[in-house]
């Protein structure tokens, strides 16, 4: 039984859909993304039973390495209080994102990341293995904004501002 999280400083993320898109590996709804592992770590966490999965290798790489990574998996269960907290950081200062905001990550470009993953626990059925799943705890991620972005951020939002609703 697995209860340790994970936490992983300058995290590489990949494949974010944290918007919950369908597409050709994802069903609708299903917020996700995936997060680039280091060998030892992975082979830790293939040791305690996650579902460390491996990328393709490059075509170029003769030694055909294939780089290991973690699905996880962000999930709003509001009713048993497991709510992820995930935090943006740009230039203006920091803004907490919510179940509803958290799919604008999709199309940042994230400078740095910090995450916190839990383990899930789940049985074995139909035949496969027991397992861990890993759902994001914690998330802070430092965009990269362009020339543009920069030179008016200090010009408010009209949509945080209540004045104009």
């Amino acid at each position: 039984m697995v209860t340790n999280k994970i936490k992983i400083e300058g995290a590489k993320l990949v494949f974010k859909n944290f918007q919950g898109k369908a597409d050709d590996y994802n069903s609708a709804g299903n917020r996700n993304f995936g997060v680039i592992l280091d060998d030892k770590i992975a082979a830790l966490l293939e040791e305690d039973g996650w579902y460390v999965r491996h990328l393709r290798p490059r075509e170029d790489d003769p030694e055909g390495y294939a780089t290991p990574w973690l699905k996880v998996k962000v999930n709003y269960d509001h009713e048993r209080n497991l709510v992820p907290t995930a935090m943006m950081i740009t230039s203006r200062g920091k803004k907490r994102l919510t179940e509803e905001t958290i799919g604008q990550l999709d199309w940042t470009n994230i400078e740095y990341a910090d995450v916190i993953i839990s383990p899930y626990n789940y049985p074995a059925r139909n035949g496969k293995p027991a397992g861990v799943s890993a759902y994001l705890k914690s998330l802070v991620v430092k965009v990269i904004e362009d020339d543009l972005e920069l030179k008016y951020a200090d010009i408010p939002d009209l949509d945080e501002d209540p004045a104009f609703e």
